[in-house]
């Protein structure tokens, strides 16, 4: 028990005098940052999906099915 505590202190004293925290300015231009690249790769990962994604419409069975749907229609 007594090395959990001291586990405790040594973390929080590091947290404290030896860990250099960002200034709001630099948490705010990297929180824009990563709002911009987490937009472009869900944009990526969109159109792949829309490229290359099965989407069916309803109980007919017809709607896009993307590039890959035509490829494993004409295989089958």
């Amino acid at each position: 028990m007594a090395s959990l505590k001291v586990t405790f202190k040594e973390s929080y004293e590091e947290l404290v005098h030896k860990v250099t925290w960002p200034s709001w300015k630099q948490l705010q231009s990297s929180s824009i940052l990563v709002l911009i690249a987490s937009a472009i790769i869900a944009l990526i990962i969109f159109l792949m999906d829309y490229v290359f994604g099965v989407q069916v419409a309803g109980d007919t069975g017809f709607g896009w099915k993307g590039i890959l749907g035509y490829i494993y229609q004409a295989l089958g």
